[in-house]
């Protein structure tokens, strides 16, 4: 079985995609057999069922990995929407099921797993028939641990204190955390680096620049 771990972020647009695709190019670069897995993703666009441009395009080109974006997803949508509603819309149930098989197919494949989240933590998968399934219970379900991406800037202290906070509630543990955007230069961002780690007690295992090619991450975090 794989060594698997899950990217999480503070919001929606905070770099998820971005930052998983530096992960596994650099775990890949290092001959290491890393994956990818997202189970649900909106705002794609596609040409006779087949993905042409969406976040497991961009992961599976950058980071050279030797499967189709198709493989690396189990639902996908059109429309850039929460999944709860984009699936409403299309008229489609999340068998969360059917995204633990792929989950574990794709375990089968790879010594090492990417599993990236849509939107936030809290980002709700089902919510129908008084059911309230959220991306917390997803990553429960998966026994996976959490990387959280967040802005290096300007309110990110009170957005990771939240996340965090929410993942111990739900007994989900945290590996580390990455300032996406982040400018060294900036005393705010090194402040903001500084009193997340003292106010949560979890490390900063990367900080990335803007348009960043590579990334250095502790290797730990998938072990």
């Amino acid at each position: 079985m794989s060594k698997n771990i899950f990217i999480t972020a503070t919001g929606t647009d905070i770099g998820k995609t971005y930052i998983s695709a530096l992960i596994v190019k650099k775990m890949r670069e290092e001959g290491y057999n890393c994956g990818y897995f997202k189970p649900v993703l909106s705002g794609v666009v596609e040409k006779d069922g087949k993905l042409i441009k969406s976040d497991c395009n961009y992961v599976v080109d950058t980071a050279k990995i030797p499967s189709s974006a198709d493989d690396c997803v189990t639902y996908w949508w059109k429309e850039a929407v929460s999944p709860h509603l984009a699936s409403q819309r299309a008229n489609q149930n999340i068998d969360i099921r059917k995204i633990k098989q792929d989950f574990e197919k794709k375990q089968t494949e790879y010594d090492y797993l990417l599993v990236e989240g849509a939107g936030g933590i809290t980002c709700p998968l089902r919510l129908q028939n008084g059911e309230k399934y959220l991306l917390k219970d997803l990553i429960k379900e998966l026994n996976t641990n959490i990387i959280i991406v967040a802005d290096g800037g300007l309110g990110t202290i009170n957005s990771i204190l939240l996340t965090v906070e929410y993942a111990r509630l739900n007994n989900i543990k945290v590996e580390g955390i990455i300032l996406n955007n982040f400018n060294p230069d900036n005393f705010m961002h090194q402040d903001n680096l500084k009193q997340v780690e003292y106010l949560t007690g979890i490390n900063v295992i990367a900080t990335v620049k803007p348009n960043q090619t590579d990334i250095n991450l502790l290797e730990s975090c998938f072990k």
